[in-house]
């Protein structure tokens, strides 16, 4: 949130919302580079890049920020907070 002029910021990467967004959605870091060793890994055991099939994300995290929602006076649904991986409070 860009704090001077209240505005809620929305972004991919649950770190952004711990330092102030209002809330997050995107890929698991953590599960994405998980896969990116296994590949590396594949190429070299001598596998040839082409041949890797294309792997997209499967695993998403939501991450809220009430206590940002609460100073622009925006209520967050119960439906969403209870899909939320992470409420920050």
């Amino acid at each position: 949130m860009e704090a001077r002029y209240a505005i809620p910021t929305i972004d991919y990467s649950q770190e952004n919302v711990a330092a102030g967004g209002l809330l997050s959605y995107g890929a698991n870091f953590k599960a994405m580079y998980h896969q990116m060793g296994v590949y590396v890994g594949r190429i070299l055991g001598g596998a040839k890049p082409a041949d890797l099939p294309v792997v997209q994300p499967t695993k998403f995290e939501l991450a809220i920020n009430l206590k940002i929602a609460k100073s622009l006076g925006i209520t967050v649904p119960p439906a969403l907070l209870a899909r939320a991986d992470e409420v920050i409070e």
